[in-house]
């Protein structure tokens, strides 16, 4: 018959954390930066975005890739819809007008352009030429958790107060 412990083992010390430890005055800067920091990577999203949109539909800033300064021919799928959503939805996310909404279906588009586009060609994206296709479809994913940040038109002039 194995014996019977007779006290409990003690317990872990536990983990200390950030509300623990004083913060330093450089991370509480940082810390109250952080919103109109959330806003200004929204801004340059949303502007890279539009401007993919744009290339691609009116031939501006080099034009479609691939189609030395062209557009894409309307309503060619999925191209001239990706186009759409790029520059409807960056502009959208650009000025911080239902935000949420549009990273969604932006964040949702670049990912099949990830894996319906660049996935059949190599498994890393740096292989398959998709670094770009993921990147914005993870920063859209992220202001759809974050919300537009304090310097959105929603926020300004009333509306969308949670995000």
């Amino acid at each position: 018959m194995p014996p019977t412990p007779t006290a409990a083992a003690p317990s872990p010390t536990p983990a200390r954390t950030a509300s623990d430890v004083s913060a330093s005055p450089l991370v509480e800067r940082l810390d109250a930066a952080r919103p109109y920091a959330l806003s200004l990577f929204r801004i340059v999203v949303g502007l890279l975005f539009a401007c993919h949109g744009a290339a691609s539909l009116f031939g501006v800033l080099g034009g479609a890739m691939g189609s030395n300064g062209g557009t894409i021919a309307a309503g060619t799928w999925p191209g001239w819809y990706a186009a759409v959503i790029q520059l409807v939805g960056g502009a959208l996310v650009l000025l911080g007008v239902g935000t949420r909404s549009a990273a969604f279906i932006a964040s949702g588009s670049m990912a099949y352009a990830y894996f319906n586009v660049h996935q059949g060609e190599g498994l890393w994206p740096m292989q398959n030429g998709g670094e770009a296709s993921a990147m914005f479809a993870w920063a859209f994913l992220l202001l759809v958790f974050t919300g537009p940040g304090p310097l959105a038109l929603d926020r300004i002039f009333g509306r969308g107060k949670r995000g």
